[in-house]
């Protein structure tokens, strides 16, 4: 392969010497992991390439930015050139994957055929959807079968056998993919109340071979072609099913006045105006940290060319994936004393901290704490894990009746931290081994109500967060032995206080920890994570929401963490409250610092 690095050339022939002893080796991915600058093209095959070559030089070129694979094609027979889909998935190997040394029937000379294995650790696939979803390292094995056919040289070997999709090491994927937040609207809230949720994807970080579109454009058409499938039943988006780009757009960019113009196909032509500045924040939010300068306009048009409608970037914080133009940036956490205190927001998590007002700020000891994202009111658990009140904390008053009770004999086993959504529902777990519940308080006030997690058959569920859209929970589960991090979709049923929820279809978000002991939503698809790889030692990390893992994601050192909070907004400071050195604050291209002391239940609201 050829792999241009800007200033030099770099040759990677697939057709070089082959070792001859040994029963397994590494193909490709030779790439550094995060060097997306790489562009590599594929080399053809030679004439009277051996099999070895033949089978190494596919799966080099899978690592390529081949246009539509036309060189990969050139390894398989004409047959299977023309029936494999490389867009149809993808599967990502720990490393890149290993070729058994011989194949495994070349012991007569004359022989017309022949099969190689392939095996790996696989640890994440990347469906048709773009949709990443991570796995316990498994044992990945499959089979390339070869044929001689009649080309132009005469008899060449080919493959004729070959799975769908791309097979690609973990640094040739982080190299050649992106995530990619699209957004769209969470379900059954009105058009007043409209709120973004993100649904990540992972899109290449340059021009698709497939479609040859730049990152951009397959942003927006990913959007276009509607949410991931584990999002789909709880949002929905503005744009009419079946809207696609007009036909032969494959660059969307940027004029000198930073406009971007989107040419739409004709079902959208009928749209009105509210729908469409709906749509238009779509694309903007989408949109927003892949071009290279900040977006000051979107305009979409019809099929005609004519302008749909127009939506400035300061409009679209009305549909703000956070419920709000600017999220809340306070802190709060326990005391020594078991009271509540508030380390005031644009301070950075420098300001003085405060008692709040009302009866958590002065009254009995409580051991963990849910403060409401209108910072009005909050929720917190008494320091023996049994009752569960909400008080304001902007006023004086008594502390009324707890809203749930505990009835479990050992503290560990009574109630979680609580946790709000953008809804104002207040939500908590009893972890009462005879009845386990999840619950949720509508509006912090009203009758607890239970929630059905019909997946958790064995598990219990240690520790929640509710994300800033309210659609999505993440849940700290016991089971196998560990702790783990899941997220869950929530789904509602009725209306009025008769509405049903529960969280379904939960699935792992950090499969690569087999202990995690503390998590916190950051930023609206991203979460802070502490825990531990099998055998490691304990790590604070970021894993995004569909369970991918950025290269770059681990944070530095710090010990004995027993709580972590993040902001909606990225660049407020991440927060940890720790057994050894009180609260830490980490900035944005900075280090730990302490904040408070003596502190526990660090939490930013929500």
């Amino acid at each position: 392969m050829i792999a241009l690095l800007g200033c030099g050339v770099m040759l990677l022939s697939a057709c070089s010497s082959m070792p001859v002893t040994g029963d397994v080796r590494p193909v490709g991915g030779g790439s550094q992991p995060g060097d997306s600058q790489v562009q590599v093209y594929a080399v053809a095959p030679r004439d009277d390439a051996t099999p070895n070559e033949i089978v190494d030089g596919f799966l080099e070129s899978m690592t390529s930015d081949d246009s539509n694979f036309r060189t990969t094609r050139k390894y398989l027979t004409r047959r299977a050139a023309k029936t494999w889909k490389p867009s149809a998935f993808t599967t990502v190997l720990a490393k890149a994957p290993n070729r058994s040394d011989r194949p495994l029937n070349d012991r007569d000379p004359g022989v017309t055929e022949l099969a190689y294995t392939l095996t790996g650790e696989k640890v994440a696939t990347v469906d048709g959807q773009s949709a990443y979803q991570p796995l316990a390292p498994t044992e990945y094995h499959e089979t390339l079968h070869l044929v001689r056919e009649t080309g132009p040289g005469g008899k060449e070997w080919r493959i004729d056998n070959v799975p769908d999709g791309l097979l690609l090491g973990q640094s040739d994927f982080r190299r050649l993919y992106r995530s990619v937040d699209k957004y769209y609207f969470a379900a059954g809230r009105t058009t007043e109340h409209s709120t973004l949720v993100a649904d990540p994807v992972y899109l290449r970080s340059r021009t698709d071979p497939v479609t040859g579109m730049d990152t951009v454009t397959q942003a927006v058409r990913s959007l276009l072609a509607g949410p991931t499938s584990w999002l789909r039943p709880v949002v929905r988006s503005r744009f009419p099913t079946g809207t696609t780009l007009k036909q032969g757009v494959t660059s969307l960019g940027l004029d000198d006045r930073n406009v971007l113009r989107i040419p739409l196909g004709k079902k959208a032509d009928g749209v009105g105006q509210r729908s469409c500045r709906m749509m238009a924040s779509q694309v903007l939010y989408t949109l927003r940290d892949l071009t290279s300068a900040r977006i000051e306009q979107v305009q979409l048009l019809r099929s005609d060319g004519s302008q749909l409608c127009v939506l400035e970037a300061d409009q679209a914080e009305e549909f703000a994936p956070d419920g709000s133009s600017s999220g809340p940036d306070s802190q709060y956490f326990i005391d020594a004393k078991g009271h509540v205190e508030r380390i005031p927001g644009s301070t950075r998590g420098t300001g003085t901290p405060e008692p709040v007002a009302g009866p958590f700020g002065s009254g009995p000891q409580m051991g963990e704490v849910g403060v409401a994202r209108d910072e009005q009111s909050a929720a917190a658990v008494t320091h023996n894990r049994t009752f569960l009140y909400v008080s304001s904390i902007v006023s004086d008053g008594e502390l009324p009746r707890p809203l749930v009770t505990s009835r479990a004999k050992k503290q560990n086993d009574r109630l979680s931290a609580p946790s709000w959504d953008a809804r104002g529902d207040l939500w908590v777990a009893d972890r009462d081994p005879r009845g386990p519940r999840l619950l949720r308080v509508p509006g912090g006030t009203g009758k607890p109500r239970e929630v059905a997690v019909p997946s958790l058959a064995e598990g219990r569920i240690e520790a929640l967060r509710l994300s800033a859209d309210g659609v999505r929970i993440a849940l700290l589960v016991t089971e196998d032995g560990g702790r783990r991090l899941k997220i869950g979709r929530i789904e509602r049923h009725g209306t009025g206080e008769e509405q049903q929820l529960s969280v379904v279809d939960l699935r792992q978000a950090a499969p690569q920890l087999t202990d995690v002991t503390a998590m916190s939503w950051s930023g609206r698809s991203r979460l802070a994570v502490v825990g531990r790889e099998e055998g490691g030692v304990q790590q604070v990390r970021y894993v995004q929401a569909d369970g991918s893992s950025p290269a770059s994601g681990i944070l530095p050192g710090l010990n004995e963490v027993s709580s972590i909070a993040a902001a909606d907004d990225e660049q407020l400071p991440l927060m940890a409250a720790t057994r050894n050195d009180g609260i830490v604050k980490l900035s944005p291209g900075d280090n730990w610092q302490t904040v408070v002391e003596d502190g526990t239940s660090l939490v930013y609201p929500g």
